[in-house]
């Protein structure tokens, strides 16, 4: 695999009980950041992987039904915190960045895609299809608000299932293979069934030489893989399906155990985020 540098940006983060995420965990509200990574290619320049939250989630939830997103997991983005503004601290313009990886359509995953206007967009086709399929009520059932999929998304798309697959480094088994998003090896996107239709993940090594896991909304936290404890049923059959997110959690959790030094980042994992923190004041490199 050719090594990209990679950083984590924080973008907001949302509250709700950690027992909707963990079986048997605490009825008390806890904090859920939301992660983008940060990824330098060399030759197709930044690439962001999600974009966190974003004011114009505030906007896509005036209106109800939608509101009622807000209502269920309210979010908190601090001034300075959405991933466009903290762009500046590592050297770059929101006009700088090449491509967008969008692991899948809720919105604290999209909702900072508007301040990419020039950004190609690379996702899951059947994510979009489905993101876009039925009545607002629908999408908003499955955590998507349709205000944040820019307009324009149809002239900036590439599609995960259009790029070749390519055998993943042993060390990632039992994952098996991704689809090589620039065709050199360098960030593969995994499919990881379950959370939500089209929902995927990306592999990448470190400009470190560390290999890293992406792995969005397949598990809240690190100690769901580690424990292999997966939200309740009624979290999971309420976004996707159960029997493939415990199928895909297990497999996390598989590789965890069997690669310590494979490094697995789920999107709103607190320890996680201050791991990062705690490298740099700003952001961590190759954290």
């Amino acid at each position: 695999m050719r090594r990209c540098d990679l950083r984590f940006i924080e973008a907001g983060h949302c509250r709700h009980p950690e027992a909707a995420t963990l079986i048997g965990g605490s009825w008390r509200s806890a904090v859920f950041p939301a992660l983008a990574g940060l990824f330098r290619h060399e030759g197709e320049g930044p690439v962001l992987f999600d974009t966190g939250y974003d004011p114009a989630f505030f906007a896509a939830t005036r209106p109800f039904p939608q509101r009622l997103y807000r209502w269920l997991t309210p979010p908190t983005i601090p001034a300075g915190a959405t991933a466009a503004a903290q762009l500046a601290g590592l050297g770059l313009a929101a006009g700088d960045i090449r491509w967008i990886v969008v692991s899948h359509f809720h919105a604290d995953h999209i909702a900072g895609l508007h301040a990419f206007p020039q950004a190609r967009i690379l996702c899951s086709r059947h994510g979009l299809d489905r993101a876009r399929r039925g009545s607002d009520w629908t999408a908003l059932r499955g955590g998507v608000l349709r205000a944040l999929i820019p307009s324009d998304i149809d002239d900036r798309l590439v599609f995960f299932e259009d790029r070749p697959r390519r055998a993943l480094d042993p060390a990632f088994l039992p994952f098996e293979e991704g689809a090589d998003l620039f065709g050199d090896a360098a960030l593969l996107a995994v499919e990881l069934p379950g959370h939500c239709p089209g929902h995927w993940g990306l592999v990448a090594r470190g400009a470190d030489d560390r290999r890293h896991f992406l792995a969005a909304d397949a598990a809240w936290s690190s100690r769901a893989i580690r424990e292999n404890r997966p939200p309740p049923r009624l979290t999971t059959a309420l976004l996707g399906h159960t029997s493939p997110y415990r199928a895909t959690l297990a497999q996390l959790h598989r590789l965890s155990r069997n690669a310590p030094d494979v490094t697995i980042t789920p999107s709103h994992c607190a320890e996680r985020a201050s791991q990062i923190r705690a490298r740099s004041p700003v952001q961590a490199a190759s954290s």
